[in-house]
Parts: structure tokens; sequence; C-alpha cells
């Protein structure tokens, strides 16, 4: 009962499954080269025009929207000097260009998220140093008051306008990183309700 269709003796025939059109070839058999999808049949005609005269193909993400030429780099801008950079987003005096995409200046949101942290800590070396000095006048403990400070994380400057979006991520090298950050941030505001 290993095949379709297969029956036992004395069975009434039981065939399970979809109904094959007709020309299939049976069950086992090689089955002929179907058609690539998306190839014309005739390599010459397409939607009855030749080749040539036809468009050339533009494949599309979801929805109908087309993909980026490979390795084009981004669209030109709509033109002028760019004002400010923040992260992979720049401001030109008209639009806005992100890997997303070129929205209008005019109207854009902005938004800041502080996603970093800074951390007080002793280091390792002032505690041995410590612990070597202290039993030989005191003032080993002087090296506990050594402290360095730790940068970690991003700082996240989200714009929005022109029915896109773009997030990017500017990675926090000091504490002083989200408001050099901001101060970008309000320039491009400014220049947003103009």
């Amino acid at each position: 009962m290993t095949e379709p269709g297969a029956y036992r003796e004395g069975e009434p025939e039981y065939n399970w499954g979809p109904e094959e059109p007709s020309g299939t070839p049976p069950h086992g058999s090689a089955h002929p080269p179907t058609q690539a999808y998306g190839v014309p049949r005739d390599p010459t005609q397409v939607h009855g025009g030749p080749l040539a005269h036809q468009a050339a193909y533009q494949p599309t993400v979801g929805a109908g929207v087309p993909v980026p030429a490979q390795g084009a780099g981004p669209a030109p801008a709509p033109g002028g000097q760019p004002l400010v950079t923040i992260g992979d987003i720049t401001v030109l005096p008209d639009a806005v260009v992100t890997p997303a995409g070129t929205m209008p200046l005019r109207g854009a949101v902005w938004n800041a998220v502080d996603l970093s942290r800074t951390e007080n800590r002793t280091p390792v070396y002032a505690i041995v140093l410590a612990v070597l000095f202290v039993a030989a006048c005191g003032l080993g403990l002087l090296f506990l008051l050594l402290n360095e400070k730790r940068t970690t994380g991003f700082v996240q400057v989200t714009v929005t306008g022109g029915g896109l979006h773009h997030a990017a991520m500017i990675p926090a090298k000091g504490p002083e990183t989200f408001t050099e950050v901001m101060g970008r941030i309000t320039y491009a505001r400014s220049l947003s309700a103009l």
C-alpha cells in the first residue's frame, strides 16, 4: 500500500487525492520539463511584442514596491550640499536622504532615544595595588579612590516623513554623545519646520 491508488483484494477501488488532469503522466514516471516562473515561453516575444521593445524586468518587494538597483548607490538627492548628518541620515536643504529612501524635509518628524549607559568602577589594578601597599603604610587604600568611566550602548535616531520611516543607531562614545546628537536633531527639526 505504498503506491497511491493501491487497494486490497476484495475492497472497492479507492483513489485518494485530487483528480489528475488529463494528459498527466502516471505516478513514478518522468514529468516533462516545465516552464520556469516568470520566463516567457518564447524568449523573443513578451506580452505580444518583441523583447527588445519591452521595458527591462524590474524586481519588486511585496506590494509592487521596486527594488533599488544593486551597486548603483543611493538615488540622486533633490539637490544641495548636506546641512547635517546624523548617523546614516543626511539632511539636504529640501530633503532627507536615508537608506530607506529620500523623503521631503518639510514636515519630517525627528525623535531620539538614549539607549546608552555609563558605569563607574574601580579598576582591577587599583584593587591589587591597594592590597599590596595597605600593609606597607596604609596609604595603599588611596588606590581605591581610582575610578574609570565606561560608556556602552547606542543613541537611536528616528525620522518619519513622506510615508517613509528610518531608524539609525549611533554608538555612544561617552556620556556627551546624546547631547551632541540632540543638538543635531534640534537643528534638523528647525529645518523641518520651515
